[in-house]
């Protein structure tokens, strides 16, 4: 919901880091690597309790992810290779943060972590699902005109999950009840997506 509005704010501040890092040889591909590296490394931190290094993992993964993105433009190197790496990537690092917090402390977090798992499968599947179609209708991409496939709106997007994180490192005791609000939050984006894709995507199909 909130990726729209930060994006604009964000780009200018990456622009210059992505111009330093192509004059170093660096490539996006690589930094997206680099990033899933450091962030799954959330998932070992988090089994062991050490909140502020996951919290670190985790920060640094989501700099990463943007820089990886505004280094492809920079050096005018988009493609759907990278465009999917960056995605797989990104839903990989997504699932390894709860099923940290589930060995953490299995009794008390299992159940929370399921759900948590289960809406992001929801989410993920009519998320990539519709870009899939998007591709097929070649339909616009109006507020995400610089990503390499349909990015379908949601009440929970990038913005939305990286402040949930960030807050179950913080108050890790608090989890199950966060991780609960963060599932209905995600099931609200499930049915919503579900609704709003089959109905765009029979318009296109009437037509």
């Amino acid at each position: 919901m909130l990726d729209k509005y930060l994006t604009p704010i964000i780009k200018p501040i990456l622009t210059p880091l992505a111009a330093s890092l192509h004059k170093r040889g660096i490539t996006a591909d690589q930094l997206t690597l680099l990033g899933f590296v450091i962030g799954v490394l959330a998932l070992p931190l988090l089994a062991y309790q050490l909140w502020f290094g996951a919290l670190i993992a985790i920060i640094l993964n989501r700099i990463f992810d943007g820089l990886d993105g505004a280094l492809a433009r920079y050096a005018k190197q988009s493609s759907s290779a990278g465009g999917y790496l960056d995605i797989t990537l990104d839903f990989l690092f997504y699932a390894a943060i709860p099923l940290g917090f589930i060995f953490a402390d299995p009794a008390q977090n299992t159940i929370a972590g399921a759900l948590l798992l289960a809406a992001f499968i929801g989410t993920g599947s009519s998320f990539l699902a519709f870009a899939i179609a998007a591709e097929k209708f070649a339909l616009d991409k109006p507020q995400f005109k610089y990503k390499s496939f349909y990015y379908l709106n949601g009440l929970t997007e990038g913005t939305e999950t990286i402040a949930f994180f960030i807050a179950f490192c913080i108050w890790p005791q608090h989890f199950v009840l966060l991780a609960s609000i963060f599932a209905a939050a995600c099931a609200i984006t499930i049915v919503t997506r579900i609704y709003g894709g089959y109905q765009t995507l029979r318009r296109f199909e009437a037509k």
